[in-house]
């Protein structure tokens, strides 16, 4: 697992995490206001906690391997908490967590 501190959003900060295994991996970034996520991460589930959080996809020419490749990745789903916020399908995930962060 490696954790980096997000230092380069305009009105905060955040953590990212990227986690691997033989056969896999996953990113995530967690704002103040809710998460950033690669497409592991079920929309779902964060319409039934109520949780502010936007899923990027990666493609297997340019997958999402770490916090940092979330940052110029575009948006696919966004949970309506996050809608609320002002985020949208589209969005980098680094203007993403400029509104997910204090």
């Amino acid at each position: 697992m490696r954790e980096v501190k997000i230092k380069s959003l305009k009105g905060g900060k955040a953590t990212g995490i990227s986690v691997k295994w033989d056969d896999g991996q996953f990113t995530l970034i967690v704002a103040d206001r809710g998460i950033l996520g690669c497409g592991i991460f079920d929309p779902a589930v964060l319409e039934k906690f109520q949780m502010a959080g936007a899923i990027a996809r990666g493609t297997p020419e340019k997958p999402l391997r770490e916090p940092e490749d979330l940052l110029p990745a575009k948006v696919k789903e966004v949970s309506a908490k996050a809608k609320k916020l002002g985020i949208k399908k589209g969005m980098t995930g680094k203007r993403v967590l400029e509104k997910l962060v204090k």
